[in-house]
């Protein structure tokens, strides 16, 4: 099946604990479900210390659910599904449920 939210998309959380917040795609993992969004799902990592990499706490983004992020309509800015459409030159792309705005590019 095609993938709804890629990498570059900005998108919004519209479940779990960063609910409401918005950020971009910067990581989609097709084959387990989840996506990494900028600033969401915050969490601290020890790492030890190697020869090419300092030792501390790091904080990095955390993968959620795919499921829980809605599209940003780039029309109102407001979550929307996303369907698939043929255009007249026979490419496939995303467009916004919402809107009827097209997402690719």
């Amino acid at each position: 099946m095609a993938q709804k939210i890629k990498k570059g998309d900005r998108v919004v959380v519209v479940a779990g604990r960063d609910k409401g917040k918005t950020g971009e795609v910067v990581k989609a993992l097709p084959a387990e479900g989840r996506v990494v969004v900028s600033g969401v799902n915050v969490v601290k990592r020890h790492q030890r210390q190697s020869q090419t990499q300092e030792g501390g706490i790091l904080t990095k983004e955390a993968a959620i659910d795919a499921s829980n992020v809605m599209h940003v309509d780039p029309k109102d800015d407001k979550p929307t599904r996303v369907g698939f459409k043929f255009l007249s030159d026979g490419r496939k792309v995303r467009f916004a449920k919402r809107s009827g705005e097209v997402i690719d590019n």
